[in-house]
């Protein structure tokens, strides 16, 4: 079986680029779907990269090719000399580095052993590594079937049809988690207006992408029980950021509030424009504890609490970040929940939920409640990730991938006044492993909310339109 697919591809290579060339819209939309996930800081290795078509168009620093045919790869390096490329099977992977991204685009049809080949793979790993993984949905191999009988598609080998399910059983033998899949593409030919409308509105429909051609998944490596030491608890410096507009009454208990997090925590406040005397005992507040806690101050320029976060954010010297509502409706003495489930790589964004336990009474209004279940469900959608409360104040990331996510940040604009979904839809863009937090939501003690239900509400439903354009119709 194996040297009948080596003999196959060799065959195959002696006009694969024209035939490749000739099905460009397909392949296209395959590179250009992985490359919205990715970065031109990262480094990127494709298993089975033919000709490097597709390694040569995605964003990356650094781009390594591997497939065990060395016709193909021949052509690879007098096309793309740029490329790193190597003729090597990918049952037997023999680099000795590290990669940020590792592609298998329709790949795993032909393989004979997965399971072996994915724990190659694994050694190409480092913590925070994406793997991708393209390859197409099993309904369709009837429909492939016919179309190389009929001289449509290249007659290929015998293939391997695993479902979804298959797949992320595989990965998880190998010791990878799975945390989003997609699926896409009802037309793989370039009829005008009539494909785009297929592929870029219909397929994203709920239930049409189970009967798409392609589907993908997304994983990264198991996070290690870092649980069973301590090790965990000191290794990251923290950040909170507190977002103060009219909370005058709320600063002291925060600072008396916030626990001590990792190796050093430090507090922000910024504050918003206050008609109170919030600016003031901020500055009491900090005088008071000076020398006690690492206390920062300073004034917003701009308006809106997601204009404040950033703010905070870019002065920030944590290795995690955390914004913390001044409100405190979020208890500050459950923080050390966030640290510790990105401290032990639980996930890389972290969304505090106040939607799963009770809420105390008069803490959110009713209107609000169904709002927030509703606007859960349509961002879950959006971001293909369990998102059960897109208005929690509370979120957490990594420093470095705060900075990732400025850099890129024109690719959705600054619009989004609360900061949230800045933050979540940057995420999701990084490729991050978003993870929801439970929390208890308590009555605000002081003040009210800055919070316009039905103006602020509408600007949601703007702000949904724009993310769905921008991520699943794309």
């Amino acid at each position: 079986m194996y040297e009948e697919k080596i003999q196959y591809f060799k065959n195959a290579a002696k006009n694969w680029r024209r035939y490749r060339q000739s099905r460009s819209y397909y392949w296209n939309q395959i590179t250009r779907f992985i490359s919205f996930y990715m970065t031109d800081t990262q480094s990127v290795i494709e298993i089975g990269c033919a000709t490097g078509e597709t390694l040569a168009q995605v964003p990356a620093r650094r781009r390594v090719g591997i497939d065990f045919c060395d016709e193909l790869i021949q052509q690879a390096r007098e096309a793309h000399p740029s490329i790193e490329f190597h003729t090597m099977p990918a049952e037997d992977i023999t680099l000795n580095e590290k990669f940020d991204v590792v592609i298998m685009s329709n790949l795993t049809g032909y393989l004979d052993d997965i399971e072996l080949v994915l724990n190659q793979v694994r050694k190409l790993c480092h913590q925070r590594t994406r793997v991708i993984i393209n390859t197409y949905n099993r309904l369709w191999e009837p429909l492939i079937n016919v179309a190389e009988w009929l001289g449509i598609k290249r007659k290929s080998p015998e293939q391997n049809w695993l479902s979804m399910a298959d797949m992320r059983n595989l990965l998880y033998l190998t010791g990878f988690e799975t945390y989003r899949t997609n699926s896409n593409m009802l037309l793989p030919f370039n009829i005008p207006i009539v494909a785009p409308l297929f592929n870029r509105f219909v397929s994203h429909l709920p239930l049409m992408g189970a009967l798409s051609l392609n589907d993908y998944i997304f994983a990264r490596p198991m996070p290690e029980d870092e649980t069973a030491s301590d090790d965990w608890r000191k290794r990251y410096s923290v950040s909170v950021v507190i977002p103060a507009r009219n909370e005058s009454g709320n600063i002291r208990q925060a600072v008396q509030r916030i626990p001590d997090m990792g190796c050093h925590t430090e507090i922000i406040f910024v504050e918003g424009n206050s008609t109170d005397d919030t600016w003031d005992e901020i500055c009491r507040v900090r005088d008071v504890y000076q020398g006690k806690r690492d206390i920062k101050v300073m004034k917003q320029d701009g308006r809106g609490k997601g204009d404040a976060v950033r703010k905070g954010y870019d002065a920030a010297n944590g290795d995690i970040l955390m914004i913390l509502d001044a409100d405190l409706t979020v208890p500050p003495e459950d923080l050390p929940k966030f640290y510790k489930a990105i401290a032990t790589s639980r996930g890389e964004f972290i969304n505090g939920v106040r939607l799963v336990y009770p809420m105390e009474k008069g803490s959110m209004r009713l209107l609000n409640t169904i709002g927030n279940h509703f606007f859960s469900s349509l961002f879950s959608w959006i971001l293909e990730t369990p998102v059960k409360d897109t208005l929690c104040g509370t979120k957490v990331m990594f420093r470095d991938d705060y900075v990732r996510l400025a850099r890129n940040r024109d690719f959705f604009g600054d619009f989004d006044p609360f900061g949230d979904f800045d933050l979540l839809f940057g995420a999701y863009k990084l490729n991050l492993r978003i993870v929801d937090l439970p929390i208890r939501y308590r009555e605000r003690k002081y003040g009210t909310t800055n919070i316009s239900r039905f103006r602020h509400g509408l600007l949601l439903l703007q702000m949904s339109v724009f993310a769905a354009l921008k991520i699943r119709f794309r």
